[in-house]
């Protein structure tokens, strides 16, 4: 039970990852899948979710600030990467019946004391946006473009807004109060049946009076009355957020039918950006790197091809003498490089790291995890992440057992808890952090627990059998035989000192991937929907190509200088790509983000540190796969005396 046993373990390990995570995707929503119906005055359930800010980055529970609450709050079920993410669905006030508009709707009145009025303040002054949710679609706020006629969707709406009330200096609060909602729908020509394709608002704030007494919802508004044509169009007499004033919340609802098809209806949403642009610069890096990947090859080929021809004709042993290169170090390249056992659980990981973006990207490019499954994508990436601790164990044992290795236990322990142990650490504290701000997007103890359970009870034991398995097979053999002596490596130049081209290796890997990094970290830190995951999935094969080709051509230059030390150089390469991200990650945050709070920078930096050491184990693992690769072809293609 070797190579077909492993086989065999590799395609359940690839069918089960992929039944994990299409099934959230699947439990929840996928394109062309089961769309709602709705006859005319079926009840819509407006949802709830949480207030975000990207001054901030720390999510909030919606009734977290004094809004208008139903009778009972009902938590809507939430997958592993909607917790993660900080989302809080639940239900709410509003209920709309389909096709029926309404006007002036009385929510509730609402008297605020300090605490909430200094609440409310503070999230206004930190231009918190509520997220709303009608079937499945996200609330967006149109905001009209003088350059063209289609308008551009902000997800959710402000909290509020500040401003000066006229010949006033003094800046105040003003809250968002009254709530002018646009269900856009599209109607089946067969039958008397709509689908929702659209989910607008327009926020106003207004200081609303009433005549008479208070009679809850049956009240009679002076500012707000459909029935003497009196309707909330502006923000002229704003309501002021003051602690003892009362704040009565409204809302209108319109519905209007649309020629958007239900399978088209998320287009509106991941259109949000300037997608010509977009799409140049993506395809304008692609070519350049495609450009550079193929002279490198060419000269690569062509130059090994003189190399072997000239070593393979080299007839006496003086002649041999003479000669200069990479051959004179068969005899050492293949020694165990220091820090062996390191080596081995870096490699492995990073093989973990590339299943599971592999196999996430397959899913996504196949639509299985659009944005309209939240934490769909979360969800995958950690069950693939669990699912591929198969292949780390392999991947490190066998090359651990290449290195004269004989504790395969050691070695899988190491594999299994090194990386996920920082990250749970760093992960830990972070959330700490969250937990001490009194966020939403602090992950509760019960899902805490689910992380270790993934971790220990499927992960820990996949390692340990890839890890027996990798362990099983027999020993790579090096085509050549090694030297029981080391062999003096002369003095290098100062362009092939290991930090110069570390550092210089990296720079061309970053360079594949640095305007896709930007579209995915606005993405991530100011909201926004990802869903280019073909030209994400191109920029990754360009990036496997990219850390394999210039990790190579440095490894023929090392080697050429007679310095054979190549094992953890070819790692660092490529791996020193993620030195560029992480600055990156630093240039974006003082020029794209407006974060004020310490705490919140920790955050973003801390999860930053942890995606550039992800970066840093996956290319690294990519380059020295290749240079391994590499290698052993080269010396098994000379004749060695």
């Amino acid at each position: 039970m070797r190579a077909p046993a492993m086989l065999r373990w590799a395609a359940a390990a690839l069918v089960l990852a992929a039944l994990l995570a299409a099934s959230p995707a699947a439990a929840f929503y996928l394109p062309g899948v089961a769309p709602n119906d709705f006859h005319k005055k079926d009840p819509l359930l407006v949802k709830v979710n949480k207030l975000t800010s990207t001054k901030t980055q720390l999510p909030y529970s919606y009734y977290s600030l004094p809004f208008c609450k139903p009778n009972t709050i009902v938590d809507s079920a939430e997958n592993l990467g909607e917790v993660l993410r900080g989302d809080r669905i639940e239900n709410s006030p509003y209920v709309f019946e389909m096709g029926e508009p309404k006007m002036c709707q009385i929510i509730c009145r609402a008297k605020i004391d300090d605490k909430q009025a200094k609440e409310l303040k503070e999230k206004i002054e930190d231009e918190y946006r509520v997220n709303m949710i009608l079937d499945n679609l996200p609330l967006v706020v149109a905001i009209a473009r003088q350059d063209r006629g289609a308008p551009v969707y902000q997800a959710g709406y402000h909290v509020g807004v500040k401003g000066q009330y006229a010949g006033n200096k003094d800046e105040k609060s003003f809250i968002h109060n009254h709530l002018t909602f646009l269900v856009k729908y599209h109607k089946d020509e067969t039958a008397d049946l709509s689908r929702i394709v659209g989910f607008e608002v327009k926020p106003f704030s207004i200081n609303h009076q009433f005549e008479g007494p208070w009679n809850d919802k049956n009240t009679r508004l002076i500012t707000c009355d459909p029935h003497a044509s009196k309707l909330v169009v502006n923000s002229d007499t704003p309501q002021e957020v003051e602690a003892g004033k009362e704040i009565i919340f409204t809302y209108d609802v319109a519905f209007e039918e649309s020629d958007v098809k239900w399978a088209s209806r998320w287009d509106t949403y991941l259109l949000m950006t300037d997608d010509q642009i977009h799409w140049f610069s993506i395809v304008n890096s692609l070519m350049i790197v495609l450009f550079l990947s193929g002279m490198v090859a060419m000269i690569m080929l062509r130059t090994l091809y003189r190399d072997i021809s000239r070593y393979n004709q080299l007839e006496t042993e003086e002649e041999a003498q003479e000669e200069t290169g990479w051959k004179l170090v068969h005899g050492d390249v293949f020694r165990p490089p220091a820090n062996s056992d390191l080596l081995c659980v870096c490699v492995g990981t990073g093989v973990q790291f590339f299943g599971m973006l592999l196999v996430t990207m397959i899913f996504a490019v196949l639509g299985f995890l659009s944005p309209s499954n939240r934490g769909g994508l979360m969800t995958a990436m950690l069950l693939t992440w669990v699912l591929m601790g198969l292949f780390a164990g392999y991947a490190s044992s066998r090359l651990y057992k290449m290195f004269k290795g004989s504790e395969w236990k050691s070695i899988t322990l190491r594999t299994a808890f090194l990386f996920p142990g920082i990250a749970f650490g760093i992960f830990f504290i972070l959330n700490a952090l969250i937990w001490g701000e009194k966020s939403s997007g602090a992950v509760p103890f019960t899902t805490m627990f689910a992380l270790v359970l993934l971790w220990f009870g499927i992960s820990v034991p996949l390692v340990f059998v890839g890890s027996y398995l990798g362990f099983k097979q027999p020993a790579i053999e090096a085509p050549v035989k090694t030297n029981k002596i080391p062999r003096q490596v002369p003095e290098q130049a100062w362009y092939m000192n290991p930090a110069f081209t570390i550092l210089i290796g990296g720079i061309l890997p970053f360079g594949a991937v640095f305007i896709e990094l930007f579209f995915i970290l606005t993405s991530i830190w100011l909201h926004q929907f990802y869903y280019i995951f073909g030209f994400l999935f191109l920029v990754f094969i360009i990036l496997i190509i990219t850390c394999a080709e210039i990790t190579i051509v440095l490894c023929y230059f090392q080697l050429c200088s007679e310095d054979y030390m190549w094992w953890w150089r070819s790692y660092l390469t490529s791996g020193s790509s993620a030195i560029y991200l992480f600055l990156y990650a630093g240039f974006y945050f003082f020029t794209k983000l407006q974060i004020t709070k310490v705490v919140s920078g920790i955050l973003y930096f801390g999860y930053m540190l942890l995606a550039s050491c992800a970066f840093c184990v996956l290319t690294g693992a990519i380059g020295f796969c290749a240079c391994f690769w590499f290698t052993r072809l080269i010396y098994s293609s000379v004749k060695i005396d």
